[in-house]
């Protein structure tokens, strides 16, 4: 008999996985480690724009691990890359920001448990590095985009430099809305 072939699964990868309104002229998007102190600090901002800025804003989390300084960064991201494959990534996401002082394989699987995975093979899939390419790749993007440290946010493709606080993102934010207006109302002029 010959051998079974190997089913194909298709990941669905985070620059897939949107939180906010999938129609908002203006995109953040956010690399980031959820080890990080500042990232933890920055996830809080990002939750008040969300809310302040709803059904005018779209928010994506990309996977930049700083593993020289946080060596439980990588498999929680590829925890979240597990948790997204049973539309879990934003639970699970706040929830590792939360217990970022936790984040060892135990302390991983309760995380799950508690974000709603009901995968038998949540586990394996992290001790197998199942997510990793996942979880590498957004850390490639980020690189070759400029990122050399983290928090580092995106607004519609442009990198933010300033210091990511509630201020200083929101006025981005608010000029990068006037700016996709005046882009839309000289296309209906045209």
């Amino acid at each position: 008999m010959p051998p079974k072939p190997k089913e194909i699964i298709e990941i669905i990868p985070t620059k897939q996985i949107f939180v906010g309104d999938p129609k908002a002229s203006v995109t953040l998007m956010e690399y980031g480690d959820y080890e990080s102190e500042a990232c933890a600090k920055a996830n809080e901002v990002v939750k008040q724009l969300l809310e302040n800025f709803k059904g005018k804003i779209k928010f994506n989390f990309r996977h930049f691990p700083l593993t020289k300084i946080h060596q439980r960064s990588l498999k929680a991201a590829e925890a979240s890359v597990a948790a997204a494959q049973e539309g879990k990534f934003w639970e699970m996401h706040n929830i590792l920001f939360a217990n970022r002082r936790a984040l060892g394989t135990t302390s991983l699987k309760l995380h799950s448990l508690e974000a709603g995975i009901a995968s038998k093979k949540f586990l394996d899939d992290l001790v197998n590095a199942t997510f990793g390419w996942q979880v590498q790749g957004d850390l490639k993007e980020g690189i070759d985009k400029g990122v050399k440290d983290v928090p580092a946010f995106f607004i519609n493709g442009e990198l933010f430099t300033g210091k990511p606080t509630y201020d200083n993102l929101s006025k981005a934010i608010s000029a990068a809305l006037r700016h996709s207006k005046r882009k839309t109302a000289t296309k209906q002029r045209a």
